[in-house]
């Protein structure tokens, strides 16, 4: 566990307690430092939307947008069961579970993983989502990674939720309604520019972060004006 990068996330996570953070790629944060610091082959996050339907907002890689994405459209899993419940759901062998999650397991198979958990995103009894780390190998999971992974959930639940004043339920539903909008243009430009320099979706997603950071821009602003064609955006390179 490298100490070091484990104190400097949650000191990114809960510096947009205070600032205003794009959520993509906040929550795209998260994900990706799970995947780095923890013992886990990939992330997912899932959120709810404002009339509490599940939504993929953020993924390490394709393989685990798709896969979130199939659990949604079949209505099975273990990200759904934990949102639903609340609590963590632990899988350490998928296929003991195929009488439990039929499509899901085989979907899970096929995109290469073999155990699951599914971790809270919740603070006191309110539930906004669910972190997902899949790992390509069956076996007990880590309890201290666990612990790790749970307390990075909780930080980012609480980012999500600092807005709440008195009007709670606005603040967070335009929030996320907001970011829904934005993930919609994002895998629109990734799609564009994948086609454009013969790259997969997931590289795609990567050069246009990295020049989204570098040029000190909005991920979505980005993505729109990409989209649009809008104005130069010199440099934007695989």
């Amino acid at each position: 566990m490298n100490q070091q990068l484990l104190a400097k996330t949650f000191v990114e996570l809960a510096d947009n307690l205070v600032a205003d953070f794009d959520l993509i790629d906040f929550l795209r944060l998260l994900t990706d430092r799970c995947v780095g610091m923890l013992d886990a082959s990939a992330a997912g996050v899932l959120l709810a939307d404002r009339d509490g339907k599940l939504r993929v907002m953020a993924a390490s890689d394709e393989r685990v947008r798709l896969l979130e994405l199939f659990q949604l459209q079949n209505d099975e899993g273990p990200c759904l069961e934990c949102f639903h419940t609340g609590t963590q759901v632990a899988v350490p062998d998928l296929t003991r579970e195929v009488d439990r999650w039929p499509h899901f397991v085989t979907a899970a198979h096929r995109s290469g993983f073999g155990a699951v958990q599914a971790l809270p995103m919740r603070l006191r009894d309110e539930v906004v989502g669910a972190l997902n780390l899949f790992h390509t190998t069956p076996g007990p999971f880590d309890p201290a990674g666990t612990l790790i992974a749970q307390a990075l959930a909780d930080v980012a639940t609480i980012s999500l939720l600092q807005q709440r004043t008195v009007h709670r339920s606005t603040v967070l539903n335009e929030q996320l309604q907001t970011a829904l909008n934005s993930r919609v243009l994002i895998e629109q430009a990734k799609g564009k520019l994948a086609e454009r320099q013969n790259i997969d979706m997931e590289q795609a997603f990567t050069t246009l972060r990295s020049y989204a950071r570098a040029h000190n821009r909005r991920l979505s602003d980005l993505a729109r004006a990409f989209i649009d064609d809008s104005e130069p955006l010199p440099g934007l390179v695989a």
